[in-house]
């Protein structure tokens, strides 16, 4: 091969890792929602930098469990939910049943969050039940219309804007530093209401593992729309870029809440646009009145995204789920795409009329059940990889499997305390 060859190999190679990016991106517009905006926020507005510990072993302990389904697609080139089916029908059943139950929380959650932040906005004077209704909708007929392509480059667009901002509302914050009011006194944290704090904090952060199989459905998604093939280390890049990055932002988050809420006295509303209200007084009071758009668009920015995925993530992996469960349903194509963010979306809006006013509700439920089913989740993916369904080239290294045993081992136990909190103690 000569030169000019050479360099022309090189040049499409460089092409098709950039058109490898977004199963990743779209994993860090999920992850970068609830987790980040209120529970990383409120982790550093109530206890300072005292729970950083908590975010950093989090999504150490829960990285095995992603980068093994994403491992698996980077492999086969098969859905992850493929591996379950060959692990037996107890591990594919298992995860379409608990699925159902946490995509109907969590579809609820995520709308319900994203609405109140759009109400306050752009001040809109409706029902929360009919804003909400409303901005579910409007998230449905954009998957619809735009399909994979249109959320793949809209997510792209939205995670660059919302890093910026973050990063400069974080350092302007930092060059302030923290402000606390006199005769302040710390909340307890070793209390059951510190606990269950910490315990839904690390349920949604990074995300629920169960949302490990949706960078998996993406790629394969991408790979049939795009008709590309990526190497397995342009997988692999493209989950680090989203991972990684996902935590990093968790802690300017944290860091946010902790420069510019703690100490301050004041308490968050459970009331969704009070809540949102708070906050972004709260930034721009301390940052200046200046930031006060910059900071809501922030804010609206992180939960639109996580609203798009998280919406699109569920029916998919059900549909994946159901093609495996029962292949003849494959000749009904995107129908059951379909027929599953239909079906979500009135159970959503079902609980959404129970939950209006009380979204701290919601969201601890919702969180708390992601953290009690994921040493679940967690043992499937390890066992889809360590077992024969892939070549011996892709098999993970021996300390990251040593890491996913230390985190399916750290899962239980902390499941196993909140237990003890809540039933003995």
């Amino acid at each position: 091969m000569n030169n000019l060859e050479q360099g022309k190999v090189k040049k499409d190679r460089k092409k098709v890792s950039f058109r490898a990016l977004g199963p990743g991106i779209l994993y860090a517009g999920a992850a970068i929602g609830a987790s980040h905006l209120i529970f990383s926020t409120r982790a550093g507005a109530d206890y300072s930098y005292h729970l950083i510990w908590a975010i950093i072993l989090i999504n150490l302990f829960k990285y095995p469990f992603f980068e093994f389904s994403y491992r698996y697609t980077a492999a086969t080139g098969e859905s992850v939910l493929t591996g379950y089916k060959k692990l037996g029908k107890w591990a594919i059943l298992s995860f379409f049943i608990i699925s159902i139950f946490t995509a109907i929380i969590n579809f609820a959650a995520v709308t319900k969050v994203t609405s109140d932040l759009t109400s306050y906005f752009f001040n809109i004077q409706l029902d929360p039940f009919l804003s909400s209704s409303g901005l579910l909708i409007i998230v449905i007929l954009f998957l619809f219309i735009g399909k994979y392509t249109l959320l793949d480059k809209f997510m792209k667009v939205i995670i660059m804007i919302l890093g910026i901002f973050t990063i400069i509302a974080f350092f302007f914050a930092l060059n302030r530093g923290q402000q606390i009011a006199p005769g302040f006194i710390p909340p307890e944290l070793w209390d059951i209401a510190g606990l269950t704090f910490i315990l839904a904090l690390m349920g949604w952060m990074p995300t629920p593992i169960d949302a490990s199989v949706w960078p998996s459905v993406w790629a394969v998604e991408r790979n049939k729309q795009k008709k590309i093939t990526p190497t397995f280390n342009e997988y692999r890049f493209d989950f680090h870029v989203g991972y990684i990055g996902s935590a990093f932002m968790a802690l300017f988050f944290l860091g946010l809440g902790a420069l510019v809420m703690y100490g301050s006295g004041n308490q968050f509303s459970a009331d969704g646009v009070k809540f949102s209200q708070q906050l972004v007084s709260l930034y721009s009071e301390s940052i200046g009145s200046w930031s006060q758009e910059i900071i809501a668009t922030i804010i609206l920015i992180t939960m639109f995204s996580t609203a798009l995925t998280v919406i699109d993530g569920y029916p998919r992996s059900l549909e994946g789920s159901v093609f495996e469960l029962f292949p003849s349903t494959k000749k009904w194509g995107k129908k059951v795409y379909m027929f599953w963010i239909s079906v979500l979306a009135v159970a959503a809006v079902i609980i959404l009329g129970a939950f209006t006013k009380n979204m701290k509700t919601l969201l601890v439920f919702a969180t708390v059940i992601s953290f009690l089913t994921a040493p679940l989740f967690a043992f499937v993916n390890y066992k889809v990889v360590t077992s024969n369904f892939i070549s011996a080239e892709y098999y993970p290294k021996k300390w990251l499997r040593i890491l996913a045993i230390a985190g399916i081992v750290f899962l239980v136990g902390f499941s196993l305390i909140y237990m003890y909190f809540i039933f003995i103690k």
